[in-house]
This record gives structure tokens, C-alpha cells and sequence, in this order.
């Protein structure tokens, strides 16, 4: 009787403490850790518009008061290499990262530069998405859709061949592929579907080409714009803008992912964050795809959306010769990227 006493109550421990080699605290009690460190966690985030985790620093703010999370938006491209300057110099301020560039975290790892923490609903993350010792793994899933004006355009657009349509010349606006890796990346899927003779025709209907994944968006929710859509970009919000996702070529999404600097200078304050990010409260707070294999069953699944293959972006990105050769292909055909940084152009 008192052996089934004892597994009974091992039992419950082991589900209250959550699962072995995780973090075992609750919320409130990693909250009152992080307080006593000073309160503080840096995070830099990739993006390109200063106010893009603004809705992040508000939520947390408000679930763990005397909290201050300093947040910095910036090309992930541009982070990674001021990430590498503090590692090389011994000087890391920067407690978390959230980055696009997925091939820099196995080297990062490599490097000893990450910590290794599991928080605590780390067994429900899907297993493509993280690194088995904890040193990263995806947080939220982030993809490329079809966007288009329903006031200036009367009808539904949807696939890449879409952009061709006679009504839609002079009226894109896209991103340079040669300026952002996630968006090179979806024309490499084009073309590999559609032929290089799709980009030229795509050329021919003489888009405007802009900096900035979300800039397009942007642009098309203003109520006097003069653009009607983009493809293979980031979506746009408001009340006239709509988005749907291609079917004659595979659209691009890939698992956002952060990690902890294992020189962080306030690792409970990033420990928090991070706990916090993958939570019930924050995952399921609206139906959308998530990282977690037990969303509810109003939620869509990632892995069985059709025309996308969410694990795909981070072989892709760990080529690099690759990713360089596409580059330059495009801008030959395109030119450098122009404009100011999407983070100054209030776009």
C-alpha cells in the first residue's frame, strides 16, 4: 500500500515539475527570479519595422509587472553580424534572440555561445523545430502569402501566375529577393515550378521593387495607394486587404526561432521571455499555426497545410554558396537593392 502511495505521489511530482532536464518553475516563480536580477531582458528581434514586437513588449509588460523588456527590431541579417562582433569580443549585452537567419544557430551552438534550456513546454514544441540540448528552437511560424487591395482589385488572387495578369501591370509592389533570404527563397521555389520565363515575364509587368518584407503590406493597406498586390511577401493588415496562400508553386513558411545568449546578462529575465513565448497564454491566444503539437482543434496545422513544406527553410539557409549564387543571379537581373532601410522609410 505504501509503494502505490509513493508512485502515486512520484507521479504527480514528475507532472508538476513538468518534464525531466526542463525548466521546472512556474511562471511566476521564474517572474520573481528575473525581478531579483533587476528586472531587465534585452531581446533583439528580427523584422523590418521598429514596432513589429511592440505587441510583444505590451504583453509581457502587462503579464509580469516591473518587467522591461527592451526590445530592438532590425534585419536579421544585420543582428547576426553585430551578435557575432559581441561574441568575438567577449562582450554580450544581448540576453535573447529571435532571428530569421536559422543557419546561424547550429553555428552558434558550435561556437558555445547559446545556452542550453529547455523551457518548460519544450517536449510540446514539434520535434523538427528544435535543437535536441535546447540551445533554439522555433517559437512561432512565419510565412509568405498572396496580398492584394480588394478595393482596387475586384476579384480573389492567389497563385504566382496570378502577377502576370494583364490588369496588374504597373500595379505590384514586391520585395527584392536579393535583399531578403526568407523572400529569395520564395522565388527559388517559383522558379523551380514555374520556369525562369515566369520571372521575366514577372519583370515585364514592371513592378515596384521595395526593401522590406512587410513594406508591400504596408503599401497596399493605405487607403490612396495606387498598388493593388504583392506575392511570396509578408501580409498586410486592414480593412481592405486581403491574403490567401498560392497553389502552383509552394509558398515559403518557416519556424521563427530564438535562443538564449549562454553569456546573458540577465538569464532569468531571458528565461521568462522565453517561457512565456511558448505558453498556453501566448500560443493559444488566437487560432493560427504554432510550434506546439497540442494547440487546440480550432487551430490550423502546419504540417498539414498543402503547397508548403514548414522544415525545409533551414537546409535551404545552411547552404550558403547557394543562397549567394541566387543572390547575385537576381541582382544582375535586378540591380542592388534601393531605398532606405525599411526601418526608416515609414513605410
Amino acid at each position: 500500500m505504501r509503494s502505490s502511495v509513493v508512485l502515486a505521489l512520484s507521479a504527480l511530482a514528475a507532472t508538476t515539475l513538468g518534464a525531466p532536464g526542463c525548466e521546472n518553475r512556474t511562471l511566476d516563480e521564474i517572474h520573481q527570479a528575473a525581478l531579483k536580477e533587476g528586472g531587465t531582458v534585452t531581446l533583439w528581434h528580427g523584422g523590418d519595422e521598429k514596432n513589429q514586437q511592440d505587441g510583444l513588449k505590451q504583453a509581457f509588460e502587462k503579464r509580469f509587472p516591473g518587467m522591461t523588456l527592451n526590445v530592438t527590431v532590425d534585419l536579421s541579417k544585420y543582428h547576426d553580424g553585430r551578435l557575432d562582433d559581441q561574441i568575438a569580443n567577449n562582450n554580450v549585452y544581448v540576453d535573447s534572440i529571435i532571428l530569421q537567419t536559422l543557419h546561424d544557430y547550429p553555428r552558434w551552438k558550435k561556437e558555445g555561445a547559446l545556452l542550453n534550456y529547455k523551457p518548460s513546454e519544450f517536449p510540446k514544441i514539434a520535434s523538427d523545430f528544435v535543437d535536441r540540448d535546447g540551445a533554439y528552437y522555433g517559437y512561432a511560424i512565419f510565412g509568405w502569402s498572396t496580398t492584394w487591395n480588394t478595393a482596387k482589385y475586384n476579384g480573389s488572387l492567389s497563385d504566382f501566375s496570378d502577377a502576370l495578369l494583364p490588369e496588374l501591370k504597373d500595379k505590384l509592389i514586391m520585395t527584392y529577393p536579393n535583399d531578403d533570404d526568407a523572400v529569395l527563397y520564395a522565388f527559388d521555389l517559383v522558379m523551380k515550378k514555374l520556369g525562369p520565363e515566369w520571372f521575366d515575364a514577372l519583370v515585364a509587368q514592371n513592378p515596384t521593387w521595395v526593401r522590406g518584407s512587410a513594406t508591400p503590406g504596408d503599401q497596399l493597406a493605405l487607403a490612396n495607394t495606387s498598388y493593388v498586390a504583392a506575392f511570396a511577401t509578408g501580409g498586410g493588415r486592414g480593412a481592405n486587404v486581403n491574403t490567401s496562400s498560392p497553389m502552383d508553386a509552394p509558398f515559403v513558411t518557416w519556424p521563427q526561432t530564438a535562443a538564449i545568449l549562454k553569456d546573458a546578462p540577465h538569464p532569468e529575465g531571458a528565461k521568462l521571455l522565453h517561457n512565456f513565448i511558448l505558453s498556453d497564454e501566448y500560443q493559444f491566444a488566437s487560432p493560427q499555426w504554432t510550434v506546439r503539437t497540442d494547440a487546440p482543434a480550432d487551430f490550423p496545422n502546419i504540417f498539414e497545410e498543402k503547397n508548403t513544406n514548414v522544415t525545409n527553410f533551414l537546409p535551404w539557409m545552411l547552404d550558403r554558396p547557394n543562397v549567394e549564387r541566387l543572390r547575385f543571379w537576381y541582382e544582375s537581373r535586378l540591380g542592388t537593392a534601393q531605398g532606405l532601410s525599411p526601418l526608416e522609410d515609414d513605410m
